[in-house]
């Protein structure tokens, strides 16, 4: 795709140092601009496309769109892809009912990442405050069954499903420790200093005596 004059001059702010910040800055003026968004998604570099999804037009993203934007994430290293996903369910993909709607079907999708953003969904959900939705012990079981057959991406949506069930509805809570004891997912992982552990018995404990439950 040839670029616009416009998307050559943002493409010139944007470098190694450019913040997240600093990127949603830029997209505070541009605001929404869909043909823009696709001329920077077009570069096939991190941070034009990461720009691009704050200002895509979620009036325009379909299914089909979402399959190509999802293809074009191949081609980045596992942490640019999953960032990628992620950014879009969060700018983009929830704050539309009909989008949102589409995520209720990735479930068994062919995409590990359209599968990522079921799970991750289903995990907002919990903690975000809200009254979790009645399929707790349907996803549950779900975890405990296919969790360790799952893409890494995918494992970790699903084990962090787990920790939110397990903080908020105290019925489930030694079910959701013992996936973490039975796989050992995650019990070795080093994390930064004021980072809450993945691995479940820790990131239940830590996180349920925050909030005093």
């Amino acid at each position: 795709m040839k670029l616009s004059s416009k998307a050559d001059n943002i493409l010139e702010q944007i470098n190694g140092n450019t913040k997240l910040g600093d990127l949603r800055k830029i997209a505070k003026d541009i605001k929404k601009d869909h043909q823009l968004a696709l001329e920077l998604w077009s570069t096939g570099k991190f941070l034009p496309r990461q720009l691009a999804i704050l200002i895509m037009d979620n009036k325009r993203i379909s299914q089909e769109l979402i399959n190509d934007l999802d293809r074009d994430m191949q081609t980045h290293p596992s942490i640019e892809r999953n960032q990628l996903i992620d950014w879009l369910m969060a700018n983009q993909l929830l704050k539309d009912k009909k989008i949102a709607a589409l995520i209720e079907l990735w479930e068994n999708s062919p995409s590990a990442l359209q599968r990522r953003v079921f799970w991750y969904h289903q995990a907002r959900l919990r903690w975000m405050g809200q009254m979790p939705p009645n399929n707790t012990a349907e996803l549950l079981a779900k975890i405990e069954t296919n969790i360790t057959k799952e893409e890494p991406e995918v494992q970790w949506a699903m084990n962090f499903t787990a920790g939110w069930i397990g903080i908020f509805e105290k019925q489930y809570r030694d079910r959701c420790i013992a996936v973490g004891e039975n796989t050992g997912l995650y019990k070795e992982e080093m994390v930064s200093k004021g980072c809450t552990p993945d691995y479940l018995p820790e990131f239940i404990a830590i996180e349920s005596k925050k909030r005093n439950l």
